[in-house]
């Protein structure tokens, strides 16, 4: 039997239709690449990019808080779920060209997309961008990088939407882009303009392809996960230590430590947001016992607990 949905939700749902298609107690685990998370009470797709500054400001109205979820990639959804408005962009991922060396893709757009257009195009400066998973709004919030590259390197301009509704348009300094972190004000990226170059076609084709296969030969690709779990710190790499600390291969339930790439927490079923988190801080404190090495997450934890 279907449960009923209460008058109020179904009210609220209404008024935050009129901006895309809305999931009411939608569960989590559907829509990240972890698989897992409870539910959303209300998880909203807009059509357009468009429709996104007046969902804000709705939400606001409401009294909602909102959370922006791209491809669900970098992300742990706790078991409790998340309170409020649940946003994904997966049907906002146009890719335009701008002038010769400029293109703008919309903030839904799969990063690997983009870095795969740029090629195709002959453009050089997103090669590193084919082996990451993720959404360009999601790249942009992290400083997303690989290979000794990152966003912050071919980023010109970004649009967003801001808690109230409005747009602003923001160059690149001022967005504060670090390793694997800025200081974006609160909001949802847009549109972003990456500024490239002219280069020799085959050689981004070859190089784009490499990076692709490298990720599919290094990580498990296969096994849902939130991709490199802990940041690398300053000198040394994540995966490294967490390797020769002896953690390959340990679980909580059904979360493991990826035996093909130690920096990988994976999910073998039925995993739950405490076995991952419990199995994370075990590592930490193995890494820490062992080399004096505090890992800082990379993957973004939100929601309730049960």
């Amino acid at each position: 039997m279907t449960q009923a949905v209460p008058l109020k939700m179904e009210s609220v749902a209404e008024a935050l239709a009129i901006f895309g298609r809305v999931l009411i107690d939608e569960p989590m685990n559907r829509h990240t690449s972890f698989r897992i998370g409870g539910p959303a009470d209300y998880l909203v797709v807009p059509s357009s990019t468009r429709q996104v500054p007046g969902l804000l400001a709705t939400a606001r109205n409401l009294g909602l808080p909102v959370t922006v979820l791209g491809n669900g990639t970098n992300t742990l959804v706790r078991d409790g779920g998340i309170r409020g408005v649940v946003i994904r962009l997966s049907a906002c991922a146009t890719i335009t060209r701008l002038g010769v060396e400029s293109l703008v893709a919309e903030g839904g757009t799969p990063f690997p997309r983009l870095a795969r257009e740029a090629s195709r195009l002959g453009l050089t400066g997103l090669e590193f961008a084919a082996g990451i998973p993720g959404t360009v709004g999601g790249a942009v919030t992290m400083n997303a990088g690989a290979h000794g590259a990152d966003l912050a390197g071919v980023l010109e301009c970004i649009d967003l939407a801001t808690p109230a509704g409005d747009v602003l348009t923001l160059p690149v300094d001022r967005l504060g882009l670090a390793y694997r972190s800025s200081t974006l004000p609160d909001g949802i990226v847009l549109n972003a303009v990456f500024h490239l170059t002219l280069g020799d076609r085959e050689r981004i084709l070859r190089e784009t392809q490499r990076n692709m296969d490298l990720r599919g030969r290094t990580q498990p690709i296969l096994t849902p996960n939130a991709g490199s779990f802990f940041k690398n710190p300053s000198g040394d790499f994540a995966a490294r230590l967490i390797d020769e600390a002896g953690c390959k291969g340990w679980d909580e339930g059904d979360a493991e430590v990826s035996t093909l790439h130690a920096n990988f927490i994976v999910n073998h079923g039925r995993a739950s947001s405490v076995q991952v988190l419990a199995l994370a801080e075990r590592v930490r404190e193995q890494v820490a016992k062992v080399f004096g090495v505090v890992l800082e997450m990379e993957v973004k934890t939100i929601g309730s607990p049960a």
